[in-house]
């Protein structure tokens, strides 16, 4: 199974997800062109009600810890609440330039 699938998979059971997008970046950086090493998640979940952004954030990464341990060098997070993901629908920030990590040479 892929990086990717078992990201969703996750992701899928741990917040019951209104919405999630799992987007593999790594093709925007200097990794292997099969590489799974960078991913952009977006997930709406009414699990984030009361919680400040690094909470969720701190949350979504707990179930990911192996994946981020492991295979997964950046991790672009988008957490919102049903009702925030109402307000700024479509409107998802891109993720920042690669800084770090290997070089092809």
């Amino acid at each position: 199974m892929s990086v990717q699938r078992h990201i969703e998979d996750k992701l899928h059971v741990a917040f019951q997800p209104a919405h999630l997008s799992v987007t593999n970046e790594s093709y925007m950086h200097a990794v292997p062109a099969d590489a799974e090493t960078h991913f952009k998640v977006v997930i709406v979940s009414g699990e984030f009600e009361g919680q400040r952004l690094v909470s969720r954030h701190r949350a979504v990464n707990q179930i990911l810890a192996d994946e981020l341990a492991g295979p997964v060098h950046a991790l672009a997070l988008h957490t919102y609440t049903p009702e925030e993901w109402e307000q700024y629908y479509g409107q998802v920030p891109a993720s920042p330039a690669c800084l770090g990590g290997s070089r092809l040479g």
